[in-house]
């Protein structure tokens, strides 16, 4: 069954010149089928949310898509390149990937984590510029974590620490953000300043795709991509593909949907 809204044609001559996408991917890990023949694509400027239950493969589609590992069939293009063919350098140019956890010493300062970003832009011999010292400026003022740049990573609060990780992904100026979870851990007051610094980022040309456990956080995004089993079931905009029928099919009968002010509501019962 061909997902809801699915994008077709294969291939990079669909792409534009900076789109990422994922091209019929599938991946085995030991034997175990994650992810079937998903196709999924990432245009620049657009915010894109991956649902899905526990185990549906969102994880892993979000590192094919990094680079991190790579498929074992099909193809992930960045442009009109195998991403597989580009170096990690030029690849951390372009994509930045921010994991469920990030770990860091404990003795570094907020300024000196968000310049790790620059590291894909730094010669061989790692000497920072003045290109490299706007960037980690640019990318603490676009978190609004330039007030604390110099207390440690432990000091922080839950969200402020998150916003660090943001603030170092983006220092490396990326043309797609790649976030696994991002919300996870924080309170709703936290959750909400974070979708909104997301959705400014889109704003301005970055391309955004991150992994969400709530459906009713995508609501904000452009468009909403749900895996199950591997495979992606459906893929259009927030209100096409948060229906209860689909989510009853993957959740159960106790999942309902509401209409807000035209966009969907998820509950449970009621």
């Amino acid at each position: 069954m061909r997902a809801l809204g699915a994008e077709r044609g294969a291939g990079p001559s669909r792409l534009g010149a900076s789109s990422l996408l994922a091209d019929g991917v599938s991946f085995a890990y030991r034997n175990r089928i994650v992810l079937e023949g998903v196709r999924l694509e990432l245009h620049p400027g657009e915010w894109l949310a991956l649902l899905g239950p526990n185990g549906a493969g969102k994880s892993t589609l979000l590192r094919l898509m990094a680079g991190l590992v790579r498929p074992s069939a099909g193809v992930v293009w960045l442009g009109g390149e195998r991403l597989e063919r580009i170096s990690s350098w030029k690849r951390g140019q372009q994509i930045a990937f921010l994991p469920q956890s990030g770990v860091y010493p404990e003795d570094l300062t907020v300024e000196e984590a968000v310049e790790l970003g620059r590291t894909p832009h730094l010669g061989l011999l790692g000497r920072a510029g003045q290109a490299d010292r706007e960037a980690v400026e640019w990318a603490m003022q676009e978190t609004q974590v330039s007030a604390f740049r110099h207390r440690l990573l432990p000091t922080l609060s839950g969200g402020e620490r998150q916003r660090v990780l943001l603030a170092r992904a983006l220092a490396a100026r990326p043309q797609f953000l790649l976030l696994d979870e991002p919300t996870n851990h924080l309170d709703l007051h936290h959750q909400a300043d974070f979708l909104a610094l997301l959705a400014g980022l889109r704003a301005q040309g970055l391309g955004i795709l991150t992994v969400l456990h709530d459906p009713n956080l995508a609501r904000q995004a452009d468009r909403v991509a749900f895996l199950a089993d591997g495979r992606l079931l459906a893929l259009g905009q927030p209100g096409e593909v948060l229906t209860e029928a689909l989510l009853q099919g993957v959740y159960g009968p106790q999942v309902r949907v509401r209409q807000l002010e035209g966009q969907p509501v998820v509950l449970l019962g009621g």
